[in-house]
């Protein structure tokens, strides 16, 4: 489901937020390769695959969809990037985080003040979830509405957007949130 709330609910709590969100281009230090980075020498968890069955408990998945709704653009690209790895980008699976990664791109853009990054991201990820929602015999996959996903993501590219300086501090650009459910049960 995608939904607008003022206070982004988390679905991993007891995970840390890094100190800051990287921002190509600005003077935050490059998360993995500066000393100074927010994950220099870092290891986290290793990602597992994800699939429309397991989502719910997929840790890289919902760590993305954390770090996207806190406006943490880069990382959540970063997590979908570790996720798209594991997966044959033409499946479905694949495709669905491109969708998400692009999305993610998006804010990303929204945040390096490059309108045109920002509507060809945010374009082409309501294209992808489109081409997935005619593949599937349900509007709900890896807990996310893809209608909703459509929508989210063709307004996200028709949006103004303010030039935003907050030196790192994330900052949520869009009106909604990536907010996951179960399907009902039968």
């Amino acid at each position: 489901m995608v939904e607008t709330l003022n206070e982004p609910p988390r679905l991993l709590p007891p995970v840390e937020l890094p100190p800051y969100t990287f921002i190509p281009g600005s003077t935050t230090p490059h998360p993995y390769r500066h000393p100074d980075g927010h994950s220099y020498k870092k290891k986290g968890p290793s990602s597992k695959p994800l699939s429309n069955e397991t989502w719910a408990d997929n840790r890289s998945f919902l760590l993305a969809l954390d770090l996207f709704n806190m406006g943490y653009y880069w990382e959540a690209h970063e997590e979908l990037d570790k996720l798209l790895k594991l997966v044959c980008p033409d499946d479905l699976i694949g495709r669905f985080l491109k969708g998400l990664f692009k999305l993610a791109a998006a804010g990303l853009k929204v945040r390096e003040n490059s309108i045109h990054g920002v509507r060809r991201h945010a374009a082409s990820s309501g294209e992808v979830f489109a081409d997935v929602a005619a593949e599937v015999d349900s509007d709900r996959f890896c807990g996310l509405k893809l209608t909703m996903l459509q929508f989210a993501a063709d307004r996200a590219a028709q949006l103004t957007y303010k030039e935003i300086e907050t030196d790192g501090q994330p900052v949520r650009v869009f009106p909604f949130l990536l907010k996951p459910e179960p399907l009902p049960l039968a």
